[in-house]
């Protein structure tokens, strides 16, 4: 357990203590002004009659000696005797409100059998009531006890099945006026008893919640530790059906890894496709400069390839540091963006399409545009030369794999908030499991990776570019052959 799980543990264990502490010295300073409230009346009950008659017929037949006699013998029910001056006769502390009470009781109209004034045969007058208190409770239980273990023992006498107490030897059972003392319940522990068992309580529920608490933390932290070794593989796992803040926290962490290592490992595979990029280039610039050093009179030719070398590797850093930058976030728009402006889409794909054809003309193919005429006043907020750059490469892409003399077909509509530029050719297609991947930098289908130039970055711009606009740019397979890439971009709401 770490040093986490004992700060929760104790915290908590005082806070039940405390709690615990609290309530019961509540309840038990409650019950014991009730106890002293009843400690304070006069016993009415009938055993407490019975007693005080037979307290009367002892002071009346005998005196105040007897009446003596027959108080020492009493355990359980202490018959009060008060005379005039105050004093009790046997010499016990008398209350002096429950004196007061029992003298109010005497006065009532209605007499009171159980508060007596009585006048015994040597003249002594006494004023006699029994308490009410716990001792006379007490009494109660060991008198039914007594009864009891009576009829328990006559049991047998009554059927002959054995001597008589007396007897045998043995001494009667002690009753209520026995000479000694009652046989009494061993009752001292039994205070601690509900004292334990709540202590008891508050360490296992301190414990458990202290676990509760602790667990995932442990776990969290562990989860960090690993990442900082390296490994970040999600290590953080919930237990059981737990919804609370600290499951949330670990379910964070772990995406949080994951997108991290999802990052690390795109960087990684996109180090080693720019090292394969540049490494045909570098060869064949090494091959041109071999070649000059060789073959003098061929310099003009070596040169031009060192030319065209330098361009393909200059147009291929470009698109690279284009996509880092929309990578990193640079390419993101919003409605107060220094860059941001209100563009208009029909006129920037109307001149894309005019620039596609002119580069296609030399292959006899043809790019047609339908639906720019029915949306002049459409707009879009973002940036004007992001987005040109996205639909171009799109279009070029399609008149790249496009056969010779065939059509590449641009469509502009309108779909509810959402403007649609879908651009369609002929070509030869790519396999519907590479659909989703066409998208990834350097990506190229297996029937056209040695057939067209290129890196395979234009459509991974255009990726990025609209998805930094709020859209969204998909590919689906034409029936009869073919590719439609379709870019959906939100449309700015008027006012």
């Amino acid at each position: 357990m770490g040093r986490l799980f004992w700060k929760f543990f104790l915290c908590i264990m005082l806070a039940q203590v405390t709690a615990t502490i609290g309530i019961g010295g509540t309840f038990w300073l409650k019950n014991r002004a009730a106890q002293q409230e009843r400690a304070l009346d006069i016993d009415t009950s009938p055993p407490a009659q019975m007693i005080i008659e037979a307290a009367s017929a002892t002071l009346e037949a005998g005196g105040s000696q007897a009446l003596r006699q027959f108080l020492s013998k009493l355990e359980r029910m202490r018959v009060f005797a008060v005379d005039a001056r105050g004093h009790e006769l046997m010499g016990r502390a008398v209350h002096p409100a429950m004196l007061a009470k029992a003298r109010a009781m005497l006065e009532q109209s209605q007499a009171h059998p159980v508060v007596r004034t009585v006048t015994g045969s040597d003249g002594q007058r006494y004023l006699l009531f029994l308490p009410s208190s716990e001792r006379f409770r007490n009494a109660e239980a060991g008198a039914a006890r007594d009864t009891l273990n009576a009829v328990a023992m006559s049991g047998p006498r009554a059927m002959g099945a054995g001597p008589r107490p007396h007897e045998a030897g043995t001494a009667p059972p002690r009753g209520e006026f026995g000479r000694g003392p009652p046989p009494r319940m061993d009752t001292p522990y039994r205070t601690f008893i509900p004292l334990g068992a709540a202590i008891a309580a508050s360490l296992l529920f301190s414990f458990l919640l202290a676990w509760y608490f602790a667990h995932p933390i442990r776990d969290l932290r562990q989860a960090f530790e690993a990442a900082s070794h390296g490994n970040l593989a999600p290590r953080f796992h919930a237990s059981g059906k737990r919804g609370d803040e600290l499951t949330d926290l670990g379910r964070d962490f772990d995406r949080m890894t994951g997108r991290l290592r999802s990052l690390m490992d795109s960087q990684t595979r996109l180090l080693h496709d720019v090292s394969h990029e540049l490494r045909s280039p570098l060869a064949r610039l090494q091959a041109a400069i071999g070649l000059a050093h060789q073959q003098p009179e061929k310099m003009a030719a070596s040169m031009q390839r060192i030319e065209r070398e330098s361009e393909r590797m200059d147009k291929l850093i470009g698109e690279l540091l284009t996509l880092s930058r929309l990578e990193a976030g640079a390419g993101q728009t919003g409605a107060g963006h220094m860059h941001s402006e209100d563009v208009s889409i029909a006129d920037l794909v109307h001149d894309i399409v005019d620039d596609a054809r002119y580069e296609a003309r030399a292959r006899q193919l043809n790019v047609e545009l339908a639906g720019d005429a029915a949306m002049p006043d459409t707009s879009v907020t973002g940036q004007p030369e992001l987005l040109a750059r996205a639909v171009e490469n799109v279009v070029r892409n399609a008149v790249k794999h496009s056969p010779d003399g065939g059509t590449v077909e641009v469509e502009l509509s309108r779909m509810s908030d959402w403007l649609r530029i879908a651009v369609l050719d002929r070509g030869p297609g790519v396999a519907g499991a590479d659909l989703a991947r066409i998208f990834e930098p350097f990506f190229r289908a297996s029937n056209t990776q040695h057939s067209t130039d290129g890196h395979g970055l234009g459509l991974a711009i255009a990726r990025h570019v609209i998805n930094a606009h709020g859209g969204r740019i998909g590919a689906n397979l034409r029936s009869g052959g073919g590719l439609c890439v379709e870019m959906l971009l939100p449309v700015k709401t008027p006012g």
